[in-house]
């Protein structure tokens, strides 16, 4: 008897790691599933075109640290040293107001704007945009409170928070140039925010912050182009609509 139901018992252990494994098997089959229909969805939008070998990206990757340290180094400069300028460098400085524009969000966004749409892929361009960030915030802000003597935190976690969230943001723009309508519609709504950066208007007026910040815009328009000149044209009113659809839902600019 006592054998009997040890028999049973051990059937029953079997049949249950049978289940389980065939239902562990199942999971495995359907997030295998989800993986190759996501990554078809996404290259449907677009494709990595050349690849390009991993010393090619280390180098590519190390360069874009170096832009983000020497800009965030020079903007910190520039504003800290304003009276203190080369004559020539203070004359440019005080027409068009270059160290406002560079404390700013706009000229960032589109540096970044291009740093991910020129990568060779959506992971790379993750990983360099949120690099170039880490670069330019941390010399920046190492700049401001090591030889300027004082670290503003409110701002600080502003872009310490931007810097966190840019390889997201730089994953979705990479498929802003491909060749789908949802890449169109990505592009128009990248230009919608750069607007609302680059632009102050409301139902009786209309002013750009500044000559750079309208290149800004006209460069961003460039970059994210489509094919025809009838395509870029009804991209760039679309990213209109959308930016005052936009600013209506959220106000606030971060310019």
């Amino acid at each position: 008897m006592l054998k009997e139901k040890l028999k049973m018992m051990n059937g029953v252990l079997e049949n249950g790691n049978y289940q389980l494994g065939q239902f562990k098997f199942g999971e495995l089959r359907k997030s295998q599933v989800v993986r190759v229909i996501m990554i078809k969805f996404l290259n449907d939008i677009r494709n990595v075109e050349k690849p390009i070998s991993n010393n090619r990206k280390i180098i590519n990757t190390i360069a874009v640290l170096f832009l983000g340290i020497a800009l965030g180094t020079f903007s910190k400069f520039l504003d800290f040293r304003q009276a203190e300028l080369p004559s020539g460098l203070m004359a440019i400085d005080a027409a068009l107001d270059v160290h406002n524009f560079l404390g700013r969000f706009a000229i960032w966004v589109l540096i970044a704007l291009c740093i991910s749409i020129y990568s060779n892929s959506a992971i790379r361009a993750s990983i360099n945009v949120f690099v170039f960030f880490v670069g330019m915030v941390a010399s920046y802000y190492l700049y401001s409170n090591y030889i300027a003597g004082f670290f503003p935190r409110s701002y600080a976690m502003i872009w310490f928070g931007f810097t966190a969230v840019s390889p997201l943001l730089a994953f979705v723009c990479w498929y802003a140039k491909g060749k789908s309508k949802l890449a169109f519609i990505l592009s128009a709504l990248i230009l919608a925010v750069l607007f609302n950066m680059c632009f102050v208007y409301g139902c009786w007026y209309f002013n750009a912050k500044s000559v750079l910040e309208v290149i800004v815009f006209i460069i961003g328009l460039i970059v994210l182009r489509r094919d025809t000149l009838r395509s870029s044209a009804l991209m760039g009113t679309i990213s209109i609509v959308l930016a005052v659809l936009l600013d209506m839902v959220i106000p606030f600019h971060f310019g």
